[in-house]
């Protein structure tokens, strides 16, 4: 894809989710260390679910300190209606102990100190980097960005890394962060897994998907 027919597209989503960045339905908004936790526990996991468990939790473990000596068992009993919620227990408190052993305490500001933390990969350290920092880095891959990716033809495979850097190769610096968050919006209200809502969609006049399957089928 040329980067103009990108740069449209984008522009296509910005218009139609001005307010993405700001979805109550997201798991980007707060503390940096409140965004690095919940967004280790939405692996898989839908953010409405992690939401849920939001409050419980940070009520009762408000900082890296109080959640680093939890006992894992009080841990799931708040997060259990999660999936995976039984490594994801492990996990966060393992973060929050290296939060405090290694880095004072504070969410690094870098991708490489990121990736140190127990359950951080790189779409978790993009996520805590652009919406808790401010910095971009990268751009966090997940399942909704994953499949537009490769629907509207921003990339051909369906390895993560790959596709992050096909999009880090299209778009500037400056609009990585957002456009994860449109691509997830737009994957939710729109581009959905089984049943795309193409007739609706803003951007299907640039899409592969909808010119190749939808509009001229076999």
């Amino acid at each position: 894809m040329k980067k103009q027919d990108a740069y449209r597209i984008y522009s296509a989503l910005l218009k139609r989710y001005p307010d993405a960045r700001e979805s109550p339905e997201t798991v980007c908004r707060g503390t940096p260390f409140e965004v690095l936790v919940l967004t280790i526990l939405s692996a898989q996991t839908t953010d409405k679910a992690v939401l849920n468990v939001k409050k419980p939790l940070f009520i009762k473990y408000p900082t890296p300190a109080d959640l680093a000596k939890a006992d894992v068992d009080e841990v799931e009993k708040i997060i259990h209606s999660l999936g995976y919620y039984h490594a994801k227990a492990k996990n966060i408190i393992a973060a929050s102990q290296a939060l405090l052993d290694t880095f004072n305490g504070n969410v690094p500001g870098t991708m490489d100190e990121l990736l140190t933390i127990p359950g951080v990969g790189r779409k978790t350290a993009n996520i805590v980097l652009y919406h808790a920092l401010g910095k971009n880095e990268g751009i966090a891959v997940d399942t909704h960005v994953r499949r537009l990716a490769q629907r509207i033809g921003f990339s051909k495979t369906d390895n993560v890394g790959i596709i992050e850097r096909d999009l880090m190769a299209l778009f500037p610096r400056e609009d990585w962060g957002d456009l994860t968050d449109f691509l997830i919006a737009h994957g939710r209200a729109t581009c959905n897994a089984k049943k795309p809502l193409c007739p609706e969609c803003v951007i299907k006049a640039d899409c592969r998907y909808y010119k190749k399957i939808i509009r001229t089928p076999p």
